[in-house]
């Protein structure tokens, strides 16, 4: 499981499979980060705790979206792994503990800003042992 560049015009349209929603949300974080950087090149330094919330699943993605892009680009700090502990109450809530480091371009080899995630094409689906995610960064 994992996630997958699908077609699209201009921006990243992306696709995550995992076994859980838990799992789904590591693979998005990953696949963010590589997407602004080569990943494979990021090595697990330093552990940064955050916790995200959304009144539903979509709103949940998008906001764990925008939160990695404003760690990678804003606040410098690139993620190797993701560790997600998800939780439903009013709304949902995700515990996550990031392992990465301090962001060096030339290093990390950037390679394209996101401006944003968008809800536009933006899918959740869940069936027995399989989580789908669709989502679309504006690069």
């Amino acid at each position: 499981m994992g996630y997958r560049y699908l077609e699209h015009a201009t921006d990243a349209f992306i696709e995550v499979t995992a076994n859980t929603l838990e799992e789904a949300f590591e693979n998005a974080g990953i696949s963010v980060v590589d997407t602004i950087v080569d990943i494979k090149l990021v090595e697990e330094k330093i552990k940064k705790k955050i916790e995200v919330c959304g009144k539903d699943l979509n709103n949940l993605l998008y906001n764990w979206l925008e939160e990695i892009i404003i760690i990678t680009i804003t606040e410098g700090f690139v993620t190797k792994r993701f560790f997600v502990k998800l939780e439903k109450n009013n709304g949902y809530k995700i515990e996550a503990i990031l392992n990465g480091e301090e962001i060096d371009i030339k290093k990390h080899h950037f390679k394209v800003e996101i401006k944003a995630p968008t809800f536009h094409l933006m899918e959740i689906e869940q069936e027995d042992k399989l989580v789908v995610m669709r989502f679309l960064l504006d690069l």
